[in-house]
């Protein structure tokens, strides 16, 4: 093998692992409740949508979660499930090219959107300079949100929920009481999913030192916790303009997966691993279900 080709695929490896601290799994996360809201609200298909889905699909993750990455290093190396779809154990040489990838590509598609978006709805720029902090406050150091329990919780779900009120902002959309209650069960959805995710890594976390939802509480209350979080949305739901009460019924997959680890010891709390698989794949099938009501939904306004 020459030279070359091996310096080839040394760069395809390199990048192949940059790619793959973003999440591409977790892409449609932050990218579809943008556009979701966007399109809901205006009707149209425009630069800004196009421009705003493509910065929250990839740039918008890959600092999210790659930053996390960069800074979580020392207790990844003890988290048998990072490496893979579930978070890339990057090589120290990496982290300078993982932060300044997002940072690059994230920048023309920020400029871009702000652009577009004018100055006619000055709200939009607070809800993402908000979005933005959160995205940073989580991981970096003097910050590390993720490290105080609760708040780790809450920061996350604002990863999540931010890039839909910015799409409902920015497309100049009306607040009602049935679309807050909306938002909200949106809110406690992301809590209650960070809050399960944490569980898995009780012990590498706490092996590290670092502080979450679920080392302080425990892993069991914790999952209680999400369970409880995931039932508010569930009657938050309820309250929301038909077909959105329809939505309430969504919550019973991540009820399911949840349940059988109410219990879990902490020194056992690995195990919940499989209930966060089953929640990964239960998050593409909740959203095919919800996207089906909010086309529903545009189709009887």
């Amino acid at each position: 093998m020459s030279a070359a080709s091996t310096h080839g695929d040394g760069l395809r490896h390199r990048a192949g692992q940059v790619l793959l601290s973003s999440r591409p799994v977790s892409w449609i996360n932050t990218a579809f409740p943008f556009a979701a809201a966007y399109v809901l609200t205006t009707g149209e298909v425009d630069a800004l949508l196009i421009v705003g889905t493509l910065f929250f699909l990839i740039p918008y993750n890959l600092l999210m979660y790659g930053i996390n990455d960069v800074f979580d290093y020392e207790s990844d190396l003890r988290n048998p499930r990072k490496g893979g779809a579930e978070g890339a154990l990057l090589d120290p040489s990496l982290h300078r090219a993982v932060v300044w990838t997002g940072v690059l590509t994230a920048a023309p598609l920020l400029v871009t959107m702000l652009w577009l978006a004018g100055a006619g709805e000055p709200w939009s720029w607070l809800v993402l300079a908000v979005s933005l902090f959160a995205v940073f406050a989580y991981s970096v150091p003097g910050l590390r949100f993720k490290e105080r329990p609760l708040l780790d919780s809450i920061t996350s779900s604002t990863h999540f929920v931010s890039p839909a009120v910015y799409g409902l902002v920015v497309a100049g959309a009306e607040p009602t009481w049935p679309l807050v209650a909306l938002l909200a069960a949106f809110f406690f959805w992301g809590m209650a999913s960070h809050a399960f995710g944490a569980v898995q890594d009780v012990v590498p976390d706490r092996e590290a030192g670092i502080a979450s939802v679920a080392t302080a509480f425990g892993a069991a209350a914790t999952v209680r916790l999400a369970l409880g979080l995931w039932a508010a949305a569930g009657v938050l739901m309820l309250v929301t303009q038909w077909p959105g009460p329809l939505a309430a019924l969504l919550v019973l997959p991540y009820l399911w997966a949840a349940w059988p680890y109410r219990s879990v010891t902490d020194a056992a709390s690995g195990e919940s691993n499989r209930g966060w698989r089953h929640f990964i794949l239960i998050n593409y099938l909740v959203g095919f279900a919800v996207t089906m009501l909010m086309i529903w939904w545009a189709m009887i306004r």
